[in-house]
């Protein structure tokens, strides 16, 4: 008996599956009109909720617990995004005898120097020491460390675009611009390439500080000074510090006019990252910053466009509510008559309040499945643009927080049609028939 009437609801259920796709085909500038709009709202919401789970997630795996950074006087905000995130110029330089006073202070835990002013196909060459690279934690897919002056380590996507090998060699170009001046007699050996990390080493060609140097020596008239450095010889550790082998130095080099770009700070207490800042700030001409402080700032004034914009998406969606149940009510007066028989050969009415429902669920999913990959598509474009740009890409993959919007919109779709489908079940088929 039960397994009877399991049959006859399933057959029941794939016919009202049928009837209810007939009659959303039946009028298709009706349909796309409420399609349409689920298409554009889900597509930009999706888009919005995509780049900015992304972009957090990429902010924060980049900041790698960098209590300050230091650098030229100029735009905080800027000095963050060129030394940490490398996603625009830089403030300036700065003289190395200065920085160094900060680096060997006691209260720092770790100091990273930065010296960069060229690229490579787009990517930027980043003159810096081994502790950069034990800070993201990378890993060699091929090769070692550098070793001495004009020998790199490229990052995964570097490898990937360049299609650079262990031995290879190329020359930089002055300059983020790909259309710079290039550095014919300063030509950089491959000795390492890095595993995929998902960090910003991804996008890097990572060499020591005196290479950086090196290749600009003619230009900063450096040449006589360079002719003392050696790469044994440097060392930008603290006094303090003991994460190398060998004894600390003390053939640094002294030359007033050496400059780098910036430092990355961890210091040992959270008290000491508040108060050391204001210090510098005040008693040099140089600037520290909080680059947690900054990237907040960034995304609370990013946060206010993408949430003007997830409303004005949510009001296309409400929009495309009202159009669907429109559409049901109008069609529900047309298809008095079809109910009527259908009510005539044994469905029930919870059969034709079912129906309608089934069809405004086929709507919400047709604007979410076709909305959803409205907005992977343009990830796509606009990971072409960043690309060029900032050597950016964002993944396509289901983002936590879709899931919300996935029920949002079968919601509008279902509370939509709840009004014609209460109307469709309460139908009189006997007066509707009679005046046939």
């Amino acid at each position: 008996m039960y397994r009877f009437e399991f049959i006859y609801q399933l057959i029941y259920t794939e016919m009202l599956w049928k009837i209810a796709w007939k009659n959303i085909i039946h009028k298709p500038l009706n349909t796309s009109l409420c399609v349409c709009l689920l298409i554009f709202g889900v597509a930009i919401i999706s888009l919005l909720l995509l780049i900015q789970h992304q972009l957090e997630q990429k902010f924060e795996r980049d900041l790698q617990n960098i209590d300050v950074v230091i650098g030229a006087k100029g735009s905080p905000l800027q000095l963050v995004l060129s030394a940490i995130y490398h996603l625009d110029a830089p403030t300036g330089n700065i003289k190395l005898e200065e920085a160094r006073k900060i680096m060997k202070n006691p209260y720092v835990k770790e100091a990273i120097p930065l010296a960069f002013g060229d690229s490579y196909m787009g990517f930027r060459i980043l003159g810096t020491t081994e502790d950069y690279l034990n800070k993201y934690n990378a890993k060699f897919l091929s090769g070692s460390i550098f070793s001495k002056s004009m020998e790199a380590i490229i990052g995964s996507d570097v490898a990937l675009r360049s299609g650079g090998q262990i031995g290879s060699t190329f020359m930089g170009t002055h300059g983020d611009s790909k259309g710079g001046h290039i550095h014919e007699n300063h030509p950089y050996t491959v000795v390492g390439i890095l595993k995929k990390t998902n960090t910003v080493l991804d996008q890097l060609v990572l060499t020591n500080i005196e290479s950086v140097w090196q290749v600009h020596s003619q230009e900063n008239a450096h040449q006589s000074q360079l002719d003392t450095i050696h790469a044994s010889s440097l060392d930008f550790d603290h006094d303090h510090k003991h994460t190398h082998d060998h004894e600390h130095t003390d053939h640094i080099i002294t030359a007033d006019s050496m400059e780098i770009t910036a430092i990355l700070l961890q210091y040992k207490s959270k008290m000491s990252a508040l108060n050391m800042p204001r210090i510098i700030n005040e008693q040099t001409n140089m600037q520290a910053v909080l680059p947690a402080l900054e990237i907040n700032r960034l995304f609370y004034m990013l946060g206010i466009g993408a949430t003007t914009l997830k409303f004005i998406a949510g009001g296309i969606m409400l929009m495309a509510g009202f159009s669907v149940f429109f559409v049901l009510y109008g069609r529900l007066r047309e298809r008095k008559y079809e109910l009527a028989l259908m009510r005539s050969v044994g469905y029930q009415p919870r059969h034709l309040f079912s129906l309608l429902v089934l069809e405004g669920v086929i709507l919400a999913a047709l604007g979410y499945v076709i909305g959803w990959i409205l907005s992977r598509i343009a990830i796509h474009f606009i990971n072409q643009q960043a690309e060029n740009n900032h050597n950016l890409q964002f993944g396509k993959e289901w983002i936590p927080g879709e899931e919300f919007l996935l029920i949002l919109t079968f919601l509008i779709g279902i509370i939509s049609a709840l009004i014609p489908a209460w109307q469709a079940m309460r139908l009189d088929v006997s007066e509707i028939i009679s005046e046939k």
